[in-house]
């Protein structure tokens, strides 16, 4: 059983990725990978190559699921919630639910 990894793209607040991994859940943003201005298939590319679940607010990414065999896509909508709220719903996706369980899966928080 493979405990997720997230990557978060750019339209994600960096302080995302630092609350997930100040909890000790593995994350990365864009920007940590060097990978901003980067196109929405080259970012979803970036995540399936690294094994990721991406974590984003672009609904872009919903409609290429149907294109590509990926780890997970997290998608919540920029102003449902704040960093520390969304921190603690996708700490709570970690504690719930292993990499098998989000394969080729959009979740909607």
């Amino acid at each position: 059983m493979a405990k997720l990894r997230f990557y978060l793209n750019e339209s994600v607040n960096i302080a995302v990725a630092n609350g997930l991994r100040r909890r000790g859940i593995e994350a990365i943003s864009s920007k940590d990978a060097g990978n901003l201005g980067l196109s929405d298939e080259e970012q979803l590319n970036y995540a399936i190559r690294k094994g990721f679940v991406i974590v984003t607010h672009d609904t872009d990414f919903l409609a290429m699921t149907m294109n590509f065999e990926h780890k997970g896509i997290v998608y919540v909508h920029q102003q449902k919630y704040g960093v520390g709220d969304l921190v603690r719903r996708l700490k709570l996706l970690w504690e719930i639910a292993d990499s098998e369980d989000l394969l080729n899966h959009v979740e909607f928080l």
